[in-house]
């Protein structure tokens, strides 16, 4: 076998310019000489960011498909979809490139404040959800994600992440032209839109699944498929079951075309091949369509399960992540104005490495999530602080993107490592959180749901609006006045986090009225398996319309929080910048400094139902000596002796000045 130096910079650089010499005369003739379709000034444009990105994904490329001899040739049919794909770029997409290169970090404003929600729950369809950006721009949001919106299969399609289609709307939510009117209209707003590229599979109906069904042995090299049990049982032995309540292992039995197909997830989504080229570059093409609709932020699904290597887990393999990369060169070629955001709940020392300039510039902090709702349940911030203090900074350009719950299942994705650190052990604090998250824990105030509980393990998910896991449900029920306060303050003060630690804030839509768990999804028997469907309630007019009644729950939570969020949009220390946690010398206590440029704010947290005091030493050795204010109730704060903090209180002090 012909080796190749993979390290050697010169030889990569000699390759790929001899490469590009040899095929940027050939993208001339059939994107600007041949055809004149591209104007002179966008081709100029297209062959500098060509120039600037090649070398790096020809690098990319050839580690994962350098071996194969017909390499070139899905290189070259790239870089050919790459242009026609810029060429049908529209006029304010071009200009949105050129502003977002001029200021490439737009996403570190303290400005920045992401939503989420499903189109259907939220506001039925894409017209319905036109509609809503009033109430967007009250709130403050800057950022939009749309769960899963393309064409998919009916019944079970795992909210929309069975994807038959990247380039239909579901029929029942509008079109796609109504999609791209919707981006422009955001944008015009100040809101970024974001979607889910889903590429770790596609839906059983796309027509690639469809045609290899068909015995197309060129879409069946699409996908993963084998006709016995030889390498399917090969890879299991290092496989983890994802959904063991559907089926064990990674493989799914389809008898129409006597084939075992890898199914990592649910048996109607087929994971792609992405050893074959052609799979990438199908893929590319997805991806550079959804940007030419108006994307602003992909977020990639399952970042971690799309290389598979025999005699390993297949899951964060180093491929997936010069893959990844990859993809990124080709945004950075064709439409620069998309950034990327890595979904990767694994370990936090696998999740830290999907994020870079190069790789995921946006990434989703799941180790933040999962331990906001560690202090909550045990009433102590050891573990939060020690993991905030390694675990937080990322590389310089990228920013985290914090939420306390989405749309998925909560998973404890803490490090085992760090837990020992100080005597806790891993596997039992699981059992305890998951416990005490579905009200099977004697005293706790969630009220979750198992998800994928496994028997064999004891392992499971949890399942919950931020209401109902934070204790509204549960203090509603039981009619307590003095509950439903300390269930509101655990939810300000979660979010309140979310919202001064650095990196992008990220709201569940329905959270900022304070949505229960809608346990109607039982009555849907596509739906009844899948306990996640709890925390996706529909979005009821007349709840949002309480938000302006300050007596109402709805009022009493919304207007605290946009008391927050305004917090947030006015105080520089909390754009970019960076974070240190404080030593507060309680165990209850999380506390953390915000500084940029000369601004500095130091945030403390109270995560018990009691009140709290700290030396004020603590602060005062951050640079906070003298006077303060507490941005959160406007009051003076003199950090002389001792500072006290009510039941579950955020403050935020900044020195007078």
């Amino acid at each position: 076998m012909t080796t190749y130096p993979l390290h050697d910079v010169v030889w990569f650089e000699t390759q790929s310019r001899r490469t590009l010499d040899r095929l940027l005369p050939r993208l001339e003739e059939r994107y600007r000489t041949k055809r004149g379709r591209m104007p002179a000034d966008q081709w100029r444009t297209f062959t500098q960011r060509l120039n600037a990105n090649f070398p790096r994904l020809f690098k990319l490329l050839f580690r994962v498909y350098g071996q194969q001899y017909d390499f070139v040739y899905y290189v070259e049919e790239l870089l050919n979809i790459a242009a026609r794909m810029s060429l049908a770029r529209s006029d304010e997409l071009k200009a949105l490139d050129v502003e977002r290169e001029n200021h490439p970090h737009w996403f570190q404003a303290n400005q920045m404040l992401g939503g989420v929600c499903y189109v259907d729950l939220f506001a039925d369809d894409l017209s319905g959800l036109r509609a809503k950006i009033p109430y967007f721009k009250e709130l403050g949001l800057t950022y939009l994600h749309l769960m899963p919106l393309f064409r998919c299969p009916e019944g079970n399609n795992d909210g929309g992440y069975a994807v038959s289609s990247y380039r239909e709307v579901d029929p029942a939510l509008g079109t796609i032209d109504q999609l791209r009117d919707l981006a422009s209209e955001l944008r015009a707003n100040g809101i970024s839109l974001v979607l889910d590229f889903v590429f770790n599979h596609t839906s059983d109906e796309h027509t690639w699944a469809l045609q290899a069904r068909a015995g197309d042995r060129v879409f069946q090299d699409y996908y993963r498929m084998f006709p016995d049990r030889t390498m399917p049982d090969a890879y299991e032995k290092n496989l983890r079951d994802i959904f063991p309540d559907e089926h064990p292992g990674a493989f799914t039995y389809f008898p129409d075309i006597e084939r075992w197909v890898w199914t990592t997830f649910h048996t109607f989504q087929w994971d792609l091949n992405y050893a074959n080229p052609a799979v990438f570059n199908a893929m590319a093409e997805e991806m550079l369509a959804l940007a030419n609709v108006g994307v602003e932020v992909l977020r990639l699904d399952a970042v971690a399960f799309i290389w598979k290597q025999l005699g390993t887990s297949c899951e964060n393999l180093p491929e997936a992540h010069s893959l990844i990369q990859a993809f990124n060169a080709v945004a950075r070629i064709a439409a620069p104005a998309m950034l990327f955001k890595s979904e990767a709940i694994v370990h936090p020392d696998e999740v830290v490495k999907y994020i870079g300039p190069d790789e995921c510039q946006l990434s989703y902090n799941p180790l933040l999530m999962a331990l906001l709702w560690n202090s909550l349940a045990t009433r102590k911030t050891r573990l939060l602080s020690y993991s905030m203090r390694s675990r937080f900074k990322i590389p310089t350009g990228c920013a985290w993107v914090n939420y306390v719950r989405c749309h998925d299942d909560i998973g404890w994705t803490f490090s085992d490592e760090d837990a020992a650190v100080l005597g806790v052990n891993g596997y039992d604090h699981r059992q305890f959180l998951n416990a005490f998250y579905t009200g099977r824990f004697e005293g706790a105030f969630a009220r979750g749901l198992p998800f994928q509980e496994n028997p064999k393990t004891g392992d499971c998910r949890i399942s919950g609006t931020c209401a109902s896991l934070a204790g509204l449900e549960k203090a509603l029920n039981e009619e307590t006045e003095a509950e439903v306060e300390l269930a509101l303050r655990r939810i300000l003060l979660i979010h309140g986090i979310i919202l001064t630690i650095g990196g992008i804030p990220l709201l569940y839509l329905g959270d900022e009225i304070g949505q229960l768990n809608d346990y109607s999804y039982y009555d849907d028997p596509a739906k009844a398996d899948d306990s996640r469907w709890v925390h996706r309630p529909f979005m009821t007019g007349n709840k949002a319309d309480r938000r302006a009644d300050s007596a109402s729950i709805e009022g009493r939570l919304y207007q605290r929080l946009r008391q927050l969020i305004e917090l947030r949009q006015k105080c520089g220390a909390l754009a970019d910048g960076e974070m240190e946690v404080i030593d507060t010398g309680s165990e209850h206590v999380f506390g953390f400094v915000r500084s940029r440029g000369g601004e500095r704010v130091a945030v403390l947290t109270n995560f018990t139902e009691q009140p709290q005091a700290i030396e004020a030493y603590r602060v005062r050795q951050h640079g906070f000596t003298q006077d303060c204010f507490d941005l959160v109730t406007g009051s003076t704060v003199v950090p002389e002796h001792m500072l006290a903090l009510e039941p579950f209180q955020l403050c935020c002090l900044s020195v007078k000045k």
